[in-house]
């Protein structure tokens, strides 16, 4: 999968190794600020990107697009 690391992260994050970023807080994301770092972590216990990637929540919901997406092909 290809995807432009300077549409998603911010530009400190975007030169990293996958590993770093994985490692790094959500702020890494673009559009995430600390604040929503830190709500996440006190809603979900999410400190990382690797953590918000596996949230099984998000999954859920991505899952429930997908299905959605699919049934209206």
């Amino acid at each position: 999968m290809a995807i432009d690391l300077d549409k998603v992260l911010d530009k400190a994050w975007a030169d990293k190794p996958l590993a770093e970023v994985l490692a790094a807080p959500v702020a890494a994301l673009k559009g995430v600020t600390d604040k929503d770092g830190e709500l996440l972590q006190e809603a979900f216990g999410v400190k990382t990107v690797a953590d918000f990637g596996r949230l099984k929540y998000a999954r859920w919901a991505q899952a429930l697009v997908a299905l959605e997406q699919t049934s209206k092909q």
